[in-house]
């Protein structure tokens, strides 16, 4: 039984690796560049420009493909903020490279391509709820614990920073895609919690082998850092190297 219930795994992750390929090729994902220091970094159009939206707060959770092959695989996801009153936004992401202090503040446009892959909103909030969970933000994003330790997989990294932010806010009510490699990183001396999204609980391993039951996450199970599983609200399919089907629709 065992046997079968793995090899099932294996084919549905190959399967969905291949249809990664596929959506890439026919949507014609738009060229990098020949590096990444030419890949495409502007904004997305995704966020009014704060000037115009001064008198409101906002919190907003993006995602984008990794640079190059690696975008098959994962995702990188960061924050964005923006209080009441201020006339600019403020990011924060992971960058596991060029850095001592990994966590970096406005590293980039606050809703640009990642290196050439349009980004995604996750997750938005507006008005006196962002306004309130701002401040408890902005403490997760200090409080992450590995902001010297950067491993692409199975973390710490990038999704590993945002889990920890939104299991430290529940408010945030984020439902991290399934190919956020590194969002069920766990140390070996922690490996039971709270789930990505704040409200359930975790087991995990390292990120190589847990289950998920929160939710936001329904039930996901993670073998070697490939998620796979069922959401019920909202009604999803959790699949490795794609993400969630459907995706949710954020965009404002």
């Amino acid at each position: 039984m065992l046997r079968r219930c793995l090899l099932a795994y294996v084919i549905i992750a190959l399967l969905a690796l291949l249809a990664s390929y596929l959506s890439d090729w026919v949507n014609k994902r738009p060229a990098e560049g020949n590096s990444w220091t030419t890949a495409r970094r502007d904004s997305a159009q995704l966020l009014a420009n704060p000037q115009s939206i001064k008198d409101d707060a906002l919190v907003t959770v993006f995602a984008a493909k990794t640079y190059g092959w690696r975008g098959h695989f994962a995702v990188h996801t960061w924050l964005v903020v923006k209080r009441r009153g201020e006339t600019h936004y403020t990011r924060y992401d992971v960058i596991g490279w060029r850095s001592n202090d990994l966590i970096r503040k406005d590293y980039a446009i606050a809703d640009g391509y990642w290196y050439g892959a349009r980004p995604r909103m996750l997750v938005e909030h507006r008005g006196d709820a962002a306004e309130a969970m701002i401040p408890r933000l902005e403490a997760a994003v200090h409080s992450y614990p590995y902001p010297h330790t950067y491993h692409a997989w199975p973390g710490p990294n990038s999704n590993t920073f945002i889990a920890h932010i939104a299991r430290q806010v529940p408010a945030l009510r984020l439902n991290m895609p399934a190919n956020a490699i590194g969002k069920d990183y766990r140390p070996l001396t922690n490996p039971i919690g709270r789930p990505p999204s704040g409200k359930g609980v975790q087991l995990s391993i390292l990120g190589l082998l847990g289950v998920n039951l929160g939710e936001q996450e329904g039930i996901e199970v993670n073998l070697l850092g490939m998620d796979l599983g069922i959401n019920v609200s909202p009604l999803q399919v959790r699949l490795p190297f794609i993400g969630n089907l459907p995706a949710e629709n954020n965009k404002p």
